[in-house]
């Protein structure tokens, strides 16, 4: 168990488990677009496009190339410095268990936590009804959930966080507080990003405190689990979430 916790928080055994999700959110947003008018993309995949369309690279194969490639570099420099020698098979599917388990858990931790925040402001958590994504049709909830998974931990948890996170180290910051501010502002960036778009919620202190301790959740499970877990276990929240909602 402890080899297996070792491994699974490699970048090797994170990336390599984050490129299915990628490819099956792309494969599904191509499907999506042969049966709908317009393009159905995640928030978060439309603004990394937009940054990387700067540099020349336009297409989704283009983007989903270089995102391939970008980890296939990570995970070269991590087995020449022999932190993995070897890949397991049930090691990944650990992993998936383990954020199956995750994405369970995680909103009733997460209703739990905000309901107490909330209570202390004299307010009460109204249900959650999935958001907007759960008017649109079975299909494309669940692609928009995929790409919320990959897309969103990329851009709020990896590019921000550890962003910030290396900008106040380099401002002279301590560590853990360095991670805080990190944590709570990418969190706070990540709630407001919902409420933004043709598929913007409208906006509630109460969504919007959910949201923001669902970023600071997913913050420590990227710092404690690496980037592949926290995504898919993003992913599969709201895939669990759209099902639920689809079956009542």
């Amino acid at each position: 168990m402890r080899r297996y916790f070792e491994l699974s928080r490699t970048q090797t055994y994170s990336l390599l488990f984050a490129i299915p999700l990628l490819l099956l959110y792309e494969a599904g947003a191509a499907w999506v677009s042969t049966t709908s008018a317009a393009p159905l993309r995640n928030g978060a995949d439309v603004l990394i496009r937009a940054l990387l369309a700067t540099g020349g690279l336009h297409s989704t194969v283009a983007l989903t190339a270089f995102l391939v490639a970008v980890a296939g570099v990570v995970v070269l420099a991590e087995w020449r410095r022999k932190r993995v020698r070897e890949i397991r098979a049930g090691v990944f599917a650990g992993m998936m268990v383990e954020s199956a388990l995750y994405a369970l858990l995680f909103g009733m931790v997460v209703g739990t936590a905000t309901q107490w925040v909330l209570e202390g402001a004299g307010m009460r958590l109204a249900a959650d009804r999935g958001g907007t994504m759960a008017s649109l049709p079975l299909g494309e909830g669940l692609v928009l959930s995929l790409g919320a998974g990959i897309y969103e931990e990329l851009l709020f948890r990896v590019l921000l966080a550890g962003g910030l996170f290396v900008l106040f180290r380099s401002g002279g910051l301590p560590r853990v507080r360095s991670g805080v501010f990190a944590a709570l502002l990418s969190a706070l960036a990540f709630s407001a990003f919902h409420y933004i778009g043709p598929y913007g919620d409208p906006w509630q202190l109460q969504s919007f405190t959910f949201r923001f301790l669902a970023g600071l959740a997913f913050s420590v499970l990227f710092l404690l689990r690496g980037f592949g877990i926290a995504a898919w276990t993003h992913a599969l929240y709201d895939v669990f979430l759209l099902l639920f909602m689809a079956g009542r």
